[in-house]
């Protein structure tokens, strides 16, 4: 019998034989390397042989032995019983006819790579009667940089060994797995000498969220097995897959790890690797370009199609990878199907209700619709941060970006003033959590230091009340719920959501705001980059610190703008993404590093230099370009086509014609490739000049909260007359109407976003039974609001039926 069989003569059909590790090097070799894919030469070591092993060295009865009457709860005692059994291993002897097979192999392998004693990597590979439930994944051991036959043996037996580790034996007591049946075949594959380049892990797929439609790489500097034993945070790249079929280059995000060490060869011989501290330099520095970056995603891609058709369904991958820093070539050295989220359901959606009365302490407007209890902490300042724990209630006077931080760790946000467009209500839909905003006087009403409820499932009226209350967390699964004729579309901020919100049912996103991609992804000026040498000695200074390793500033800003779009489109893609451009306003463009040099001040920023008017405009018209640079990056680099763009704040179609013709010098055509130019109608003029307008643009999206402002003349954060604030007004609703009418008469779109469809059902029938064509929600409403238009249409086909 043959105790040893080559990565070229084995493959997924093998896998009692050499194990899942094996039979998937042996599939790559023998199914892939004709489209150069790369692997390390080797050899496994049958699972037979183990056995053998076991069988020669009188092993069995010793082991049975050691594990009757085991208890895994017993900690200590599973700890002993482990250590006799893997001591018995060690202490044993290769049969003859094992150890010449081993030893021809491994000559041979060293004789190709010119060497005497070629360095390999020993890896267990776990073999089962049925691994369809199980993952052996990291419980067997694995050495590195193994060189001479002595060595050779001996990481061999240890691998045998490490089959009766304690968290071995453990597992399969918990899988219900006989502990003879399981064997262990081992690998010897040639080492790649990434020791002197990086390497790192490959998944098919997110792996936080289970997005199927990117590819996760994270490398780091050094041997590999710092990833994968989680030692270092390592730098982390996301590839877009469909469009890299397409033969575009998305790569849509980068982020540098800090990668504290790097795992070598160890020179002085005492060990076989040692770990490093990695220079200030290499942390700062990414440890893979962008070129190798897509080249990996390539091949991951190619293994990932040759798995599917091989178990004829789609099967992702987790994929160890290395570079040669001999030789500058990549590698594929492992591969394993992905067991976390491969076979995970769409998410389900959580409603609430709460379930008992209670003292209301403060009352304001509800912004999510759910309900949470914590310990309430009551600061007026958020230099107060230490003070703060995760899973508290934050109670204060309002929030602006400085909170953030604490908002982030907060189980929900209660504030004196603001409302629904308020920084507070904003940052709480994207983080998810619920917020009651406007509620005066909740700093003095609701007690620091004491458990109180926080409910939004109430209606517009968001409640807090004393004690924790007792409350009802019902899912929905998506999935059960009818899909509306009028679309349903997502409002997203913030990137690092995106793939987790692509779950959700939805027809793609219908607001994706670019001030706050900009805000938390670049936080500079633009002015600051592109007038560089004019700024002030101590601003100069944090702006090169911000844009180190970047040598053109104005690359800087694309890039990293680029990323945070492109990762947006990339979730919903080939979905359509609107991204409206920058709307800040000159008070919040100033809070940009840099910013307070090239903003006025004004009395009213709200009605001041914003949106449309700032694009054309000589003062801010190349920070304009960079926006414009950013989107071509994303559409044409990235291939992802389903990026459109908008105009916010466009007072006449005079300005709409200059942003037209900015857009076009950078590059950017509309109806060119596909792309489509919608603006946002949210000044009464967009709505009295809708036809004008519908010749420019593709179509509209209402903005109701500033359309009620300057609709009824009021300021939603004035305290005397907020109450005026109201989106369900008749005239306001009468303004949408006529919209919706007159931009159908011109063939083109009309879609709504801002929380008032979900907060306000009427407004939500109003819309739908005029026909508008969409609606875009913060995530937590879209269930509701879904139930409520399904609602609607039905009533519509009954009336008129």
């Amino acid at each position: 019998m043959r105790w040893v069989r080559r990565f070229s003569e084995i493959g997924l059909e093998d896998v009692p034989l050499v194990g899942e590790k094996n039979a998937s090097l042996g599939e790559m070799v023998r199914g892939l390397g004709n489209l150069g894919i790369r692997v390390p030469e080797g050899f496994a070591i049958t699972a037979g042989a183990y056995r053998r092993f076991l069988r020669e060295n009188d092993l069995e009865g010793p082991v049975r032995e050691a594990l009757s009457g085991l208890r895994c709860e017993d900690v200590e005692d599973l700890v002993r019983r482990s250590r006799r059994i893997q001591d018995a291993i060690l202490g044993g002897i290769f049969p003859d006819d094992v150890e010449v097979e081993v030893l021809r192999c491994y000559r041979e392998l060293s004789a190709a790579c010119g060497e005497e004693h070629a360095d390999v990597a020993v890896r267990s590979s776990a073999t089962a009667k049925d691994v369809s439930t199980a993952s052996f994944a990291g419980q067997q051991e694995s050495f590195l940089n193994v060189r001479g036959e002595v060595q050779l043996l001996e990481a061999i037996k240890r691998c045998f060994a490490s089959l009766f580790t304690p968290r071995a034996i453990g597992y399969r007591e918990d899988m219900g797995f006989g502990h003879f049946g399981v064997g262990l075949s081992v690998g010897v594959q040639k080492m790649v000498r990434a020791d002197l380049a990086s390497s790192g892990v490959i998944f098919t797929l997110d792996p936080e969220s289970g997005f199927p439609d990117v590819i996760y790489v994270a490398s780091t500097w050094g041997l590999g097995e710092n990833v994968v034993r989680g030692r270092v945070v390592p730098d982390g790249f996301y590839v877009h897959k469909p469009t890299l079929r397409e033969g575009y280059a998305p790569l849509v995000r980068r982020r540098l790890g800090t990668k504290e060490s790097r795992l070598t060869y160890d020179e002085s011989g005492h060990r076989t690797v040692e770990n490093v501290p990695t220079s200030v330099e290499e942390r700062k520095t990414f440890s893979l370009p962008d070129a190798e970056v897509l080249q990996l995603a390539r091949w991951a891609v190619l293994i990932e199609g040759h798995y599917g058709a091989k178990h004829g369904r789609r099967t992702f991958l987790a994929i160890e990878w290395a570079k040669d820093g001999l030789t500058g070539d990549l590698f594929m050295i492992q591969v394993r199907p992905e067991t976390v989220h491969g076979a995970r359901e769409a998410p389900k959606v959580k409603l609430y209700s709460v379930r008992e009365k209670g003292e209301v302490l403060a009352e304001g407007l509800a912004v999510g619709n759910a309900v949470v209890s914590g310990e309430a902490r009551v600061l007026q300042d958020p230099g107060e941060i230490a003070s703060f724990r995760p899973g508290e209630v934050l109670v204060t006077g309002m929030t602006d970006p400085d909170w953030e931080p604490i908002m982030k760790t907060a189980a929900a946000v209660v504030t004196d003033r603001g409302g629904r467009a308020s920084h507070a209500a904003i940052v709480a839909r994207e983080l998810g959590i619920p917020a009651v905003v406007g509620a005066q006087g909740a700093t003095r009403k609701v007690p620091g230091g004491e458990p109180v409820t926080v409910s939004c499932a109430e209606g517009e009226t968001g409640r807090v009340y004393r004690g924790a209350l007792r409350y009802e967390e019902t899912e929905v699964d998506p999935a059960s719920i009818g899909r509306p004729e009028t679309r349903i579309m997502l409002e997203v901020g913030d990137p690092e959501r995106a793939f987790g919100l692509a779950r959700l049912p939805n027809d793609g996103v219908g607001l994706a705001r670019m001030e706050s991609v900009l805000a938390s992804w670049v936080g500079v000026h633009p002015l600051a980059l592109t007038r560089f040498d004019s700024l002030p000695p101590r601003v100069k200074l944090e702006v090169s610190r911000r844009t180190q390793g970047c040598e053109d500033r104005r690359e800087f800003f694309v890039d990293r703008l680029s990323q945070g779009i492109g990762t947006l489109a990339a979730a919903f893609w080939p979905k359509p993404v609107i991204l409206r451009f920058s709307d800040f306003k000159t008070n919040e463009y100033a809070g940009l590093l840099g910013g307070e040099l090239f903003e006025p001040r004004e009395e009213n920023p709200m009605l001041g230099w914003r949106g449309a008017s700032r694009y054309y405009h000589p003062d801010y018209r190349e920070g304009f370009m960079l926006e414009v640079a950013a989107v071509r990056r994303v559409r044409e680099l990235f291939g992802l086509k389903n990026l459109k763009v908008m105009v916010p704040f466009c007072r006449t179609p005079e300005e709409g014609e200059r942003v037209l013709r900015v857009m076009e010098e950078g590059g950017l055509r509309r109806g060119d490739d596909g792309l489509e130019v919608y603006v946002m109608a949210e000044i009464p003029s967009n709505f009295v000049l809708a036809r004008e307008f519908a010749l420019l643009f593709d179509g509209f999206c209402i903005g109701s909260s500033d359309l009620t402002r300057l609709v009824l003349g009021v300021d939603g954060g004035s305290e005397r007359i907020s109450s005026l604030f109201d989106e369900r007004d008749e005239a306001v609703m009468k303004m949408c109407a006529m919209l919706i009418e007159e931009a159908h008469r011109a063939g083109r779109k009309v879609g709504i976003c801002g929380p008032a469809p979900s907060y306000y059902p009427e407004l939500a029938a109003y819309l739908v039974e005029r026909g508008i064509d969409s609606i875009s929600l913060s995530p937590d409403a879209v269930v509701p609001t879904v139930l409520r238009v399904l609602d609607v249409e039905r009533s519509a086909r009954k009336g008129a039926g």
